[in-house]
């Protein structure tokens, strides 16, 4: 059994303007996203971190560095918990292109994988890859995991695998930068949700309100702004 800390990273410039911004190496943080990643070691002082993993993008490794150095831990990076690439939408913000990338992706979480994204992977493909490298951390025997991911792949991911809340919990409930989502279990028997923060760990004062950022807010307000 694995306590598992999905955390998403600080905030980036495509954040702030609401761009599907998923390719590699991707941007890097924002003067606030740095903020929020420095807020991290302390938020989480009294766990126990075995190990640290992040994703391909370049945002994970930046986010992850303050937790990494406190720790005296160095971040593994797996491919399979990169952001789910948007295809033919890549850096699009316009309303049609968020409708597709986000009620995609959220078919998924509900138990369609068919729908694939334009130009990019279907369900069955993401959870493969994400499932993949969240098997990686959980036989490296951590008893408590760090990764850091992405705001759209966090939710999905946890919308289909969280046995003790409804797929639709995901989609209702927002993750903002550097907010955690913790659960307990493994891929075999199953993960339980333990906590929700969907704010940044440093607190509301590292909100960053007038960000219209799509991959972090609840489907409802998310399809109602862009």
């Amino acid at each position: 059994m694995m306590r598992l800390l999905l955390i998403r990273h600080g905030q980036t410039p495509s954040n702030v303007e609401g761009l599907l911004d998923t390719a590699a190496p991707g941007p890097g943080l924002t003067e606030l996203g740095h903020r929020q990643a420095a807020q991290i070691p302390d938020a989480l002082r009294a766990e126990s971190i075995d190990g640290i993993w992040v994703s391909t993008l370049r945002r994970t490794h930046l986010t992850a560095a303050p937790l990494a150095a406190s720790l005296a831990l160095s971040p593994v990076q797996l491919d399979g918990l990169h952001e789910i690439a948007a295809g033919e939408l890549e850096l699009r913000r316009d309303h049609e292109a968020v409708r597709i990338y986000l009620e995609t992706v959220f078919a998924w979480g509900l138990g369609d994988r068919t729908p694939r994204m334009p130009g990019g992977e279907d369900g069955h493909e993401f959870f493969r890859r994400f499932d993949s490298s969240i098997r990686e951390v959980a036989s490296s025997g951590a008893q408590t995991a760090a990764v850091v991911s992405h705001g759209a792949a966090i939710r999905v991911w946890v919308a289909g695998s969280a046995t003790n809340v409804a797929p639709s919990y995901a989609g209702e409930h927002d993750i903002q930068n550097t907010g955690i989502i913790e659960l307990e279990g493994d891929l075999d028997s199953g993960w339980r949700l333990l906590a929700w923060q969907g704010t940044p760990i440093g607190g509301s004062d590292l909100v960053d309100a007038d960000a219209n950022d799509p991959t972090g807010e609840t489907l409802d307000d998310a399809l109602d702004e862009t």
